[in-house]
Order: C-alpha cells, then sequence, then structure tokens
C-alpha cells in the first residue's frame, strides 16, 4: 500500500550491507568522515560516498561541512533504536572466526549506543537503578523516583538536565541481551559520568567499553555489580 512506501523506503537503506555497516559505525553518536566510514565498512571512498549520499538523501543521516572535511552522524537516536530493534528480532549472529567471537564477546558485555551504555553492563547498570529504588519501571518507561533525583546529583549530575523528562524515561530493548534497559539523556549523562569517574573507558573494538581497574571496584560497591561475574553470565 501507498501508505506504507516510506517504511519499505526505510527499510531498503538499511537493509543494505554496506549501508546498515555505515550507520552501526555512527550509532554510538559519534562524527566520522566518509574517508573513516569507507574504511570500517571495507568499501572504496567512491562507494561509500556513493551510500552516504543515499542516507542523507533518507534522512537516516545528516552531514556537516567543517573546513575540508565533511562529518556525517545519524540523524536522531531513534535511528540506533530502530537498527538495533531490528537486531534484536534477527537470528543470533553466526561467529566463524576468532575474530568475530571476541568482537561478539566485547560487544554483549558493554558498548555504546548512541552515547549510552548498552550491552550486559547498560542492562546489569538498568537493574541495579531499579533495585536501588533509584528508578520505577512503569511498563514502557521507566519514572525517576525522588531518591533517585537525589542520587544523580550525589553522583555528579548536578544541575540536574533540563531536558530530560524523569516521568518517561525511555525503554530501551538490549538486542544482544534481549532485556530493556535505560535510554535517551539521562542515560547519555549517567554514561558521561562513568567515564568522567574513570570507571569505564573505550575499548580497541569500535562502540565496545571495558572496566577500568577502580571500576571493578565502584561498580560493585556503588550498584552491587560485579563485573567479572557479569562477563560471564548470560541472560
Amino acid at each position: 500500500m501507498e501508505m506504507y512506501s516510506g517504511i519499505s523506503d526505510t527499510a531498503s537503506l538499511i537493509g543494505d550491507p554496506t549501508r546498515l555497516s555505515i550507520l552501526i559505525s555512527l550509532a554510538d553518536g559519534r562524527a566520522l568522515t566518509a574517508s573513516e566510514l569507507a574504511k570500517m565498512a571495507k568499501v572504496t571512498p567512491q562507494t561509500a560516498s556513493a551510500h552516504l549520499s543515499k542516507l542523507v538523501q533518507g534522512s537516516l543521516i545528516t552531514v556537516e561541512t567543517q573546513g575540508r572535511h565533511r562529518y556525517y552522524s545519524l540523524a536522531s537516536q531513534e535511528v540506533a533504536h530502530a537498527i538495533e530493534a531490528v537486531a534484536a528480532i534477527s537470528p543470533p549472529l553466526q561467529v566463524r572466526s576468532l575474530r568475530e567471537s571476541s568482537r561478539k564477546k566485547a560487544l554483549s558485555f558493554a558498548r555504546t549506543c548512541y552515547g549510552h551504555l548498552a550491552g550486559k553492563l547498560g542492562v546489569a547498570l538498568t537493574n541495579a537503578l531499579l533495585k536501588h529504588g533509584y528508578f520505577r519501571d512503569l511498563g514502557e518507561v521507566y519514572e525517576v523516583t525522588g531518591e533517585g533525583k537525589q542520587w544523580l546529583r550525589q553522583f555528579g549530575i548536578d544541575p540536574l538536565p533540563k531536558n530530560i523528562d524523569f516521568n518517561a524515561v525511555p525503554h530501551h530493548i538490549d538486542w544482544t541481551v534481549r532485556k530493556h534497559h535505560i535510554a535517551g539523556p539521562l542515560a547519555l549523562a549517567i554514561t558521561e559520568r562513568l567515564f568522567e569517574l574513570g570507571w569505564i573507558k573505550r575499548g580497541s573494538i569500535q562502540r565496545s567499553v571495558q572496566i577500568t581497574e577502580i571500576g571493578h571496584t565502584k561498580m560493585l560497591e556503588t550498584f552491587g555489580i560485579d563485573t567479572d561475574a557479569l562477563q560471564q553470565k548470560n541472560f
């Protein structure tokens, strides 16, 4: 039907392997150049340019020119969420090499999704926030409690961001764990604070996140998360 033609067009854009690789590369929220994206997608700059043009025309990504460089970003966090939602209903990745196994393990444990924490660690953090009474699960969204707002300030997110609806923090289904974690601006603020504190750091695999030595201790003390055990846990 014509009313669904837009959905079909968008699905076609996402469904191409090269374009999907580009979108996934941008899913951590960073802006990247065409040459960087070409390298990540393992295609020539000319091929990447053609795909980037289609993604811009399809409103899935945006481009900003700074000097001699053009930087590409996802058009919105909804694009990242859409990609992960499709991944969540897709068959599990079939690992065919040690490299693929290492990549899958790293991204499954912890990664960024449009800047916020995802993977096993993201789900475990969300569960801890619920257990401590800082968040309340309302079904389709999370609500930050009064104790939660107090904790956020104590954690160093002070003043609290003004662009956050504390009564409707987004649910986000995690495509590797297949459970929900918090998303949106508040999840981003918490993740950025974890980076600032040095509890987590960016891994060598794009979008992956690693726990630091102090992070192992602090995540257990603050949230009750045993990160060593978490790495071995199957949800």
